[in-house]
């Protein structure tokens, strides 16, 4: 039987403490949530690999230091709402559940869904939400929110996403440019956001999320 206990802190001490992560609930998170019990049981073994994690579907599982890079950036704080898109099998909203009041999680894989809820609430997060429906409506009925993270790439990102922050949240977003992506920050300050570079990183863009192309006559 692996030791999962031992791979998670090496998890913490390999991957995310040397990536620039310093804030305490990120890395209390990080140790505490179970990373093996939210991916496919086949797929257990890898769950503490360094890379991104396949869970099928064209979906994946952020690798640790992008997902904690991200939480580091956002600072989330413990009255705060968030809205967590692409959540797949549910281990990026209990970890963001150690920190935040609430998390909507957005998933639109019914199967996804149904067992996210079950393998949440084995957890004990019951501080998370999840939603069905497409990725990129968001869930506007339980906004607006003070933070939004989505566990992929974008190329395009829908206003009605947008449109569920609040004025003075943050949004973090993995932008597909390149081979390799793009995270950056954005503050939303009267209705604007403004973007601030962060990181590096790269995963598959979210169903929903395509940039478009452009109309050529």
């Amino acid at each position: 039987m692996p030791d999962f206990n031992a791979r998670r802190t090496m998890m913490v001490d390999t991957q995310v403490r040397p990536s620039d992560v310093t804030k305490f609930p990120v890395i209390d998170a990080m140790l505490s949530v179970p990373r093996e019990a939210f991916v496919p049981s086949d797929r257990r073994e890898a769950a503490y690999v360094g890379e991104n994690l396949d869970l099928g579907n064209g979906r994946v599982l952020l690798e640790p230091r992008s997902l904690a890079k991200i939480l580091d950036a956002l600072d989330i704080q413990d009255d705060e709402m968030v809205l967590d898109i692409g959540a797949a099998l549910g281990y990026s909203s209990a970890v963001i559940a150690y920190m935040a009041e609430a998390v909507v999680g957005v998933e639109e894989n019914p199967e996804f869904v149904e067992e996210a809820q079950s393998l949440l609430s084995d957890q004990g997060a019951d501080n998370v939400i999840m939603h069905d429906g497409p990725l990129s409506e968001g869930a506007p009925e339980h906004g607006p929110y003070d933070v939004i993270t989505l566990q992929g790439a974008v190329g395009h990102l829908p206003d009605a996403l947008l449109d569920q922050l609040k004025d003075g949240g943050r949004i973090a977003c993995l932008f597909a440019e390149g081979a390799l992506g793009v995270v950056r920050i954005g503050y939303k300050i009267d209705g604007k956001i403004s973007w601030q570079y962060s990181f590096n990183a790269g995963a598959p863009v979210l169903p929903g999320f395509e940039r478009h192309a452009a109309f050529v006559l």
